[in-house]
């Protein structure tokens, strides 16, 4: 015991230079003074005898940052000029010595990289990093949190595809890294694709094209290029023509057509044997990128991929039908078209699940894909923009994949009241009153002990 206090004794008295100086300069009192020393001894004790715990240094840390942010209060307050890093490198110590301690406890490592990211110490974090992915190459989180703090932070996307491609090495069997790693890819698409709208690549490429097929009508004209002091002397060209020129021969590239994050799916596949879950988690991740000019491609390459091997899934269905629809604002032009061809592949979907030989029982996936649509549809209702063409169209849809839904619970009803009362709230809730109580007086015949159920969420 002895040698735990000596220790604490030792740590103690490496912070006696900070506390005069933060007493002498009427930072805090003297009784605030004692506080802080009574309060770290404490700590220092705890965690230098046996039996101490991660849950201790992750207090002492806390403790300490709520310290050193009051002292920075204090001090621009009182206008006072101090030692700025003292407070940060106790921080940093206790961290230090609690990851070195409890290695394994990957909360500790956690605060002690946000902590050091929080004070912007690109130096430390990569360090800690290092630490961290050496002792813990499984982890796929911690190679997804390098890679991203790379990406966000450092804006480096060579260290971050570095951090995903050694965690796969490691972590190639977990679906995370995957998903991840190609969501990184999309981000940077739409970092590039953003840069070359702020310069404006976009709108004077569509202008160039209009001033083409201007000269190729004026046949009695030879067009001859135009030429600059920049075509004679290449040198004169700043920089920022040189990204600009750089971004304009990127829009031609197949790494921002999407090339990237279709071969980190097609590599998923194999290792995971086509997948459904998987195929469906990277449709969804892909379709969050919804303005990218490459996502519908990509979305049309993943729903011909799931429908190659799992044509009857009642998740793959709805994927393909709200396909035309992703990325299309509703009050667009392009909208109505999109809608449509979506409206038609919910007749085609019911067909092709029930020519699918890979479905042994089809009344369930049957009532799943009926839900779904359900909630699809009524998503739409919720824009008070929406057109009121199309909201009719809607609500038609609804009434007849309702006359399915009845249809297919009537063949076998038991247990099947929770999912009705759902349907019926929703109805409720979306405004498509005269549905719901066709569906509620239906329910209530169908289950006439159930009747609460049925009106739950309504005002009788």
């Amino acid at each position: 015991m002895s040698g735990a206090s000596d220790k604490a004794r030792f740590y103690l008295e490496q912070s006696v230079p900070e506390l005069h100086e933060l007493a002498a300069k009427k930072i805090f009192s003297r009784e605030e003074i004692n506080s802080i020393t009574k309060k770290r001894s404490d700590f220092e004790h705890k965690l230098n005898a046996r039996g101490s715990r991660p849950s201790d240094y992750a207090r002492y840390a806390e403790y300490e940052m709520n310290l050193e942010s009051l002292r920075r209060k204090r001090v621009k307050r009182l206008g006072v000029k101090t030692t700025n890093h003292t407070g940060e490198r106790r921080i940093f110590f206790v961290l230090d010595r609690a990851t070195k301690k409890f290695q394994g406890d990957i909360g500790l490592w956690m605060q002690y990289i946000n902590y050091a990211r929080k004070q912007r110490s690109n130096k430390k974090v990569s360090q800690i990093l290092t630490s961290v992915l050496r002792l813990h190459p499984t982890k796929a989180e911690l190679w997804i949190y390098a890679a991203n703090y790379a990406m966000e932070d450092r804006g480096d996307i060579t260290e971050a595809r570095s951090y995903m491609q050694r965690g796969l090495r490691f972590c190639k069997k977990d679906e995370r890294i995957w998903i991840e790693y190609a969501r990184l890819e999309m981000i940077y698409i739409s970092k590039i694709v953003g840069r070359r709208q702020i310069l404006g690549l976009d709108d004077q490429r569509d202008q160039q094209e209009d001033e083409n097929r201007i000269k190729e009508l004026n046949g009695d004209v030879v067009a001859l290029p135009a030429i600059t002091a920049e075509d004679i002397d290449p040198h004169k060209r700043s920089s920022a023509d040189v990204d600009q020129e750089a971004l304009e021969k990127l829009s031609a590239s197949p790494a921002l057509l999407g090339a990237i994050p279709t071969a980190i799916f097609a590599a998923a596949m194999k290792d995971f044997k086509d997948s459904n879950k998987l195929c469906h988690q990277f449709f969804d991740m892909v379709a969050e990128f919804n303005n990218l000019p490459c996502t519908a491609q990509i979305l049309v390459h993943l729903t011909e991929t799931m429908h190659a091997f799992a044509p009857g899934d009642p998740e793959t269905l709805i994927r393909w039908i709200q396909q035309p629809v992703i990325g299309t604002d509703i009050s667009s032009a392009g909208f109505p078209t999109n809608f449509g061809v979506a409206l038609d592949r919910i007749q085609t979907s019911f067909k092709r699940l029930e020519s699918s030989s890979a479905v042994p029982n089809i009344l369930r996936p049957r009532t799943i894909l009926e839900q779904q649509i359900f909630e699809w549809l009524l998503s739409y209702l919720k824009y008070e923009d929406l057109d009121p063409d199309i909201r009719k169209v809607i609500v038609m849809t609804l009434r007849k994949v309702w006359s399915r839904f009845q249809s297919d619970i009537e063949l076998d009803p038991s247990g099947r009241e929770p999912e009705v009362s759902s349907i019926i709230s929703k109805l409720q809730a979306g405004g498509i009153h005269k549905l719901a109580e066709l569906a509620r007086a239906w329910a209530l015949r169908t289950w006439p002990d159930e009747s609460e159920r049925f009106f739950q969420g309504t005002d009788t």
